[in-house]
């Protein structure tokens, strides 16, 4: 019997990286390898990582300001690169729709959607919308990606309680804790075919 083949998966990002390292970090014995890298921005950390990694680079202006060949550009690069999947990770714009790559396209956002999501929920903003609600629970979600921002089916989720932490910074490291944990297996899992679950409901996570 042939050997199972990691599928190749190109993620997408606008700042850091550190969501590139976590899944590189945990690629080993998983079912997917992170096979190039998508960008917002030329100029990142995370362009800079994939530089040192000799991973190929598709960097362009994304948003309303993109060129009108964005969508078919990027459709060619992934084809000539051969991926099978996009995953987000800190990417801050608007993700064009490519022929072909339909619910091949996910995202992570720090939250348990559909709460605190939309244009403008990111990254601290959501921490601090958790803080100031006092919630006891935030967590991250697993979503697929369509025209509008977190609204695309969710696939996964994980629950992170966040009762008696001091401020957003300190919600924003735990649940970007969990969000190293749940990405890798959710990914894991979709190349593997056993996501999303048949049945339509979410799969779930404890952090």
């Amino acid at each position: 019997m042939a050997s199972f083949q990691p599928k190749r998966v190109a993620l997408a990002l606008s700042g850091g990286g550190r969501t590139l390292r976590n899944l590189i970090a945990q690629q080993s014995h998983r079912a997917y390898r992170i096979a190039g890298v998508i960008s917002s921005r030329e100029d990142c950390t995370g362009v800079e990582i994939a530089h040192e990694l000799d991973l190929p680079v598709f960097a362009a202006t994304f948003g309303k300001h993109a060129s009108p060949t964005l969508a078919r550009d990027l459709g060619l690069w992934l084809q000539d690169e051969r991926m099978d999947w996009v995953a987000l990770g800190g990417f801050l714009k608007p993700f064009p729709s490519i022929p072909g790559f339909e619910n091949r396209v996910i995202n992570i956002h720090p939250a348990l959607l559909p709460q605190y999501g939309g244009k403008g929920m990111y990254g601290m903003h959501v921490h601090r919308a958790v803080h100031e609600n006092k919630d006891a629970v935030s967590g991250a979600s697993i979503h697929f990606v369509n025209e509008h921002y977190d609204e695309g089916s969710i696939i996964a989720q994980i629950r992170v309680p966040v009762v008696g932490l001091a401020d957003p910074d300190a919600i924003a490291a735990k649940v970007f804790a969990s969000e190293c944990k749940l990405y890798p297996e959710v990914l894991d899992r979709l190349c593997r075919g056993s996501l999303p679950l048949a049945d339509g409901t979410i799969f779930t996570m404890e952090a």
